[in-house]
């Protein structure tokens, strides 16, 4: 016979193993985090807002916790020193990195667009009508844009816009005022600064896609992409391709809804009807259509002119696209880019 006391020990072990059983359950579904490092006032954080106001991170079994950085150079620290899990960054930084012997890889997200963007009066009809003139560039002296601007002036019409030409290099912000006050004659400005100027008259003189066919690169090439390292994606492939599925379908709604757009409005920054229709277009416009084996050889290609302009300084110790830049995954994955935008995006 047991005891009183020994019969409220056994009743106080058993429940004890019972809240342990069912505190274990929970911990083992609740759903695992994925750290995400963005810029505090990038693009990107449209997308983001999608992601959690449609709880797109519960939906494909993930919890998405963000953080806030301050620069381009705090996220590149952030995801090297294992801050964060995955940061939005271009394919030739991660190109860069794996030829310093580190396994970061990137999933494509967006298209290089944009160009160089002359006032709607100019009497500039190509490159050459620039000599001696000032143009404005964004992102420094290897910006991509810039390089590609280069070669494609070289290649058509033997013209050296770097030396013949008054190139200034400067914040996007400053850009744009100059442009605006026509103390510039042409600028090379991030998608979102040049859609703020075409939505104020501007003109594309070329564009990206023109500068890369031009160059014999005739497929679309990819500008940006969750970069993330492969071992984790490896030991989290759950997680990496649940984060993927929620990101191509906020990419969706805001390709498809209106509706959507209108909600996130003020993340935008739109100082005004022209300018926020102007931002939703080229967004759409923006949106990576597929990325498969001729993406990849024009890629190839783009990574072969942007070196020889660049050199050293843009593609580090990287002699050439290595094969594990972009992440490879499951075709099912994969064909979910093309449901995203149609040749009738305008």
């Amino acid at each position: 016979m047991f005891k009183a006391t020994e019969i409220k020990r056994l009743l106080i072990f058993g429940l004890i193993v019972i809240v342990l059983a069912f505190s274990m359950k929970a911990l083992a579904q609740k759903a695992p985090n994925v750290r995400l490092g963005v810029l505090k006032y990038g693009t990107v954080n449209w997308e983001v807002d999608v992601i959690k106001h449609h709880k797109l991170d519960q939906k494909y079994g993930f919890t998405l916790d963000v953080l806030s950085l301050g620069s381009k150079n705090a996220s590149a620290v952030a995801l090297q020193s294992d801050a964060v899990d995955i940061i939005l960054t271009d394919w030739l930084w991660v190109n860069r990195q794996r030829g310093n012997g580190k396994d970061i890889t990137l999933f494509p997200a967006s298209i290089a667009t944009g160009g160089l963007y002359v006032p709607n009066d100019s009497s500039v009809m190509d490159v050459r009508g620039l000599v001696n003139k000032k143009v404005g560039i964004a992102g420094g002296e290897v910006d991509k844009n810039w390089l590609l601007l280069q070669a494609y002036a070289k290649s058509q019409y033997g013209f050296d816009i770097k030396n013949q030409t008054k190139p200034s290099f400067m914040s996007p912000v400053l850009l744009n005022v100059l442009m605006l006050r026509g103390e510039l004659d042409g600028g090379i400005n991030f998608w979102h600064y040049g859609a703020r100027l075409k939505a104020k008259g501007y003109r594309l003189l070329v564009t990206v896609p023109e500068m890369l066919k031009a160059l014999h690169i005739e497929h679309d090439v990819p500008l940006l992409g969750w970069a993330f390292k492969k071992p984790w994606a490896e030991q989290h492939t759950n997680s990496i391709k649940g984060f993927l599925r929620a990101s191509l379908e906020a990419k969706q709604i805001l390709y498809s809804s209106d509706d959507e757009w209108a909600r996130i409005r003020g993340l935008t920054k739109a100082e005004d009807e022209e300018v926020f229709a102007s931002l939703k277009t080229e967004y759409r416009r923006g949106l990576l259509r597929q990325f498969g084996p001729q993406e990849l050889t024009a890629t190839k290609k783009t990574f072969t002119v942007l070196a020889q302009q660049g050199g050293h300084s843009l593609v580090g110790n990287a002699t050439s696209l290595d094969e594990h830049t972009f992440y490879a995954l499951d075709q099912q994955l994969l064909t979910l880019i093309p449901a995203v935008v149609d040749e009738n995006a305008q």
